[in-house]
């Protein structure tokens, strides 16, 4: 059975994990779909934004956990590789140059909060939990903490995989971990709103805001501006932004 479902429509490439039976656990086929998938709205001129939601009750509860356990006797150079395989997912959303949206509802869970927050934007269902309960078992959330610690800050970082608890749509908001939450009874058309919103934008523009914002880590307040007026000339150079200053010039 296909781990993943996924359908373009008005410019939105929408990738559904579909494991419901196992809350859509990550395993290594569900990696390497997720790469193939990734790899297709890079390349496809129809894709303009990507949504990752998930079939069934919750997004997703994180790493295939049996999987895990047959790897525990495996060479430490070999489950390095395997892990850097999900870590490549996480890369990848980082490096494509379109927006990509993760869709919550139901529990988001250690891996699984990892793939939600590796995305640029996640917009959260008012019943959507949010958590890092590897502790609970001994492990690690080792690579996820990379987004995390950006997200929220050391502190809050600390809390939250120390001990393990589960925090809610709105405490995930109020700490920086999400984008926005979605009412319940409007969740579809909101969702579907800010998707519409964001294939319609141009897309130049959308591709250099991505990496700007992103290649700001770690640079000087100087270094930052300087990255900024190469982007500033960069941008005044796309046929975008000539078609549409001279259109609203003309109005």
């Amino acid at each position: 059975m296909k781990r993943l479902e996924t359908k373009t429509s008005d410019g939105i490439f929408a990738i559904t994990l579909n494991r419901p039976e196992k809350r859509n656990a990550i395993d290594m086929l569900m990696v390497d779909e997720l790469s193939e998938s990734l790899e297709h709205a890079d390349l496809s001129a129809d894709v303009r934004a990507v949504a990752i939601r998930g079939n069934g009750k919750d997004f997703c509860a994180g790493a295939d956990l049996r999987e895990l356990l047959e790897s525990v006797d495996l060479p430490s150079e070999d489950n390095t590789r395997n892990a850097m395989r999900l870590g490549n997912i996480f890369l990848k959303i980082r490096e494509l140059a379109k927006p990509v949206v993760a869709v919550v509802h139901g529990r988001a869970l250690a891996g699984g909060c990892g793939l939600a927050t590796a995305c640029d934007i996640v917009l959260a269902h008012s019943d959507a939990q949010f958590g890092y309960p590897e502790i609970r078992r001994g492990f690690v959330p080792a690579m996820v903490m990379v987004m995390l610690r950006r997200a929220v800050g050391e502190k809050v970082a600390f809390e939250l995989v120390s001990t393990g608890r589960l925090v809610s749509a709105e405490e995930a908001l109020g700490m920086g971990l999400i984008s926005k939450v979605v009412p319940a009874e409007t969740f579809e058309a909101d969702v579907n709103g800010v998707l519409g919103s964001l294939a319609a934008s141009s897309g130049s523009a959308l591709a250099l805001i991505k990496r700007q914002l992103y290649e700001l880590e770690g640079r000087s307040f100087r270094e930052g501006v300087e990255l900024g007026a190469e982007v500033n000339a960069l941008a005044r150079n796309t046929d975008e932004f000539r078609v549409a200053v001279k259109k609203f010039l003309e109005s």
